[in-house]
């Protein structure tokens, strides 16, 4: 970073943390809202969208402010289609404009913006200009490239692609300051872009931790409702249990409870998590491969005919019969376009000893889900292959 710009950080005694996107799905950038409000003393101003609930540490925080933009509205699929490149050109006009007046107008100038990249744009051209204006730092947060994103759907040799990657670099080497998540990244970045950036490892706070027998009991009689409910349809996991307004709160499927102490069903089933944006940068098919496998193998082995009722087996294993190949329950969190197609894809399945249940986890319960989980599952492939695919610690 620059001398003189390093020098004047902390002289207003205030950060912004800018993000084009729902502040609760980007916990890396509440992660630095935190460290710059509790160790750094600083006042912390968040622009970002609304939609998902940050986790309670930000809310709390008295020295840190979000202030919510309007999104962008979906374009109605009504819309005749002459009127479509039109709304597409305006989309980063208005989003450059809304982001300019809250980093200049609605918010107190602050001695620093950190932005998150990608997206780049009009995210790097709108900070720069406010840097700018505002005599503030400018520090860009390399998480992966926003061009490669865009080449998903557009191909790589697209003309909006390469000049996506123009304003990403242009910009990206205006900034005082730059951080990355791999080395491969900073790298990259060093060697094609120009820029010297800082690899900054993603380090989960101390809320991510494994969960002791009594936040997983309490963390299960909340979310009962949405294991014992799929889709409509029966499996292994919701066969025999009852509704939460008949719901024995001493007892879950994996847990019960003894007087005061909390034990762990012996017949409980494997619990897999995984947490997904629902991209087509992770292909979830494999899982649902993979789960099919599982299925027949322990058939196989177990010496099962095809005709043995999934009833007769569900009954088994509701009265407490322990079996050599646990029962597995995926659990997979997080929103995104692909999720109803992956959700139709699991209905189609009928697997005996194997199901899915897909979810939104508060930011409070999501950590507790991931301390609980026997097993963790990452399906993200990187768009450039240089950030960090990893999205659970467990």
């Amino acid at each position: 970073m620059r001398g003189y710009e390093e020098a004047n950080i902390g002289r207003r005694g205030r950060a912004a943390v800018v993000v084009l996107g729902d502040i609760g799905r980007s916990p890396r950038m509440q992660y630095h809202a935190l460290s710059l409000a509790r160790q750094v003393c600083l006042e912390v101003d968040i622009v970002a969208y609304g939609g998902s609930e940050p986790h309670s540490a930000i809310l709390e925080n008295r020295s840190i402010q979000i202030h919510k933009m309007a999104q962008w509205p979906t374009i109605s699929q009504s819309l005749p289609n002459f009127l479509r490149p039109l709304m597409l050109l305006l989309k980063p006009l208005i989003q450059f404009l809304t982001l300019l007046w809250f980093l200049c107008v609605k918010i107190p100038a602050p001695d620093v913006f950190i932005v998150q990249n990608p997206p780049s744009v009009p995210t790097l051209v709108a900070v720069k200009w406010a840097s700018w204006l505002r005599h503030s730092t400018f520090i860009v947060d390399w998480h992966n490239f926003g061009y490669t994103l865009l080449a998903l759907s557009l191909g790589r040799s697209s003309l909006f692609v390469a000049l996506y990657r123009w304003f990403e670099k242009h910009y990206g080497m205006m900034a005082n300051g730059s951080l990355c998540v791999t080395r491969a990244m900073q790298h990259e970045l060093a060697q094609n872009w120009g820029i010297i950036a800082t690899v900054l490892y993603d380090q989960p706070p101390e809320f991510f931790r494994p969960a002791s027998h009594e936040e997983k009991h309490q963390l299960f009689c909340r979310i009962h409702n949405h294991l014992s409910q799929p889709y409509g349809l029966r499996d292994c996991i919701n066969s025999g249990t009852v509704e939460m307004g008949n719901h024995d709160q001493s007892e879950t499927l994996f847990t019960t409870q003894i007087g005061e102490d909390i034990f762990l069903k012996q017949n409980r089933p494997a619990l897999i998590v995984s947490s997904t944006s629902w991209t087509p940068d992770e292909d979830f098919g494999i899982l649902l491969e993979a789960a099919i496998m599982y299925d027949r193998r322990v058939a196989a082995f177990l010496n099962e005919e095809d005709s043995t009722g999934d009833e007769v087996l569900w009954k088994e294993i509701y009265d407490g019969k322990q079996f050599l190949y646990p029962r597995l329950l995926f659990i997979i969190t997080g929103k995104g376009p692909e999720k109803e197609k992956y959700e139709e894809k699991i209905k189609k399945l009928h697997l005996k000893r194997v199901a899915f249940r897909t979810m939104w986890l508060s930011a409070e319960d999501y950590p507790l889900l991931l301390g609980s989980a026997d097993l963790g599952v990452c399906l993200h492939t990187s768009s450039s292959g240089l950030d960090l695919p990893m999205k659970v610690y467990c």
